[in-house]
């Protein structure tokens, strides 16, 4: 009797993270991030390839998360993955920026004409060191 509150709850946990899941996917989609990314490298004959990658990511992602499963590829894996989950991660924070319009009203109400470029390098430069500064100093007390 005890297995059947097992399958309820583990049930109850696919469904409800395969629910989150697709409410980020449809964020993701409604800033325009995979739109973009597809048209900024001329990949448009490979849409079905990208909308496969994004469901499957969601799906294997829950299911590690759900059952804790740990895979042990080596450290270029993780360096590769953490490269990947970066770019994507700046590509979602810059358009969700931009949609919500950020960075012009910044840029006026800071009264910047020039150097716009500048500044946002070194945004995104101190971004970049920030995380690496978290990664190296915190991740061995996780």
């Amino acid at each position: 009797m005890m297995w059947i509150n097992e399958v309820f709850l583990g049930f109850l946990g696919f469904a409800s993270g395969m629910a989150v899941s697709a409410g980020v996917f449809s964020f993701i989609i409604s800033v325009g991030i995979v739109p973009r990314i597809i048209a900024k490298s001329r990949t448009a004959a490979d849409i079905v390839a990208y909308e496969n990658a994004v469901l499957l990511g969601g799906t294997v992602g829950n299911v590690f998360s759900i059952f804790h499963i740990q895979v042990h590829l080596g450290i270029w894996i993780v360096i590769v993955f953490g490269l990947a989950a970066g770019v994507f991660t700046g590509c979602l924070a810059v358009a969700l920026a931009e949609i919500l319009n950020t960075f012009p009203i910044m840029f006026r109400r800071l009264r910047v004409k020039d150097g716009l470029e500048w500044m946002l390098f070194f945004m995104a430069l101190g971004k970049a060191a920030g995380a690496l500064y978290f990664y190296a100093n915190h991740m061995q007390k996780m």
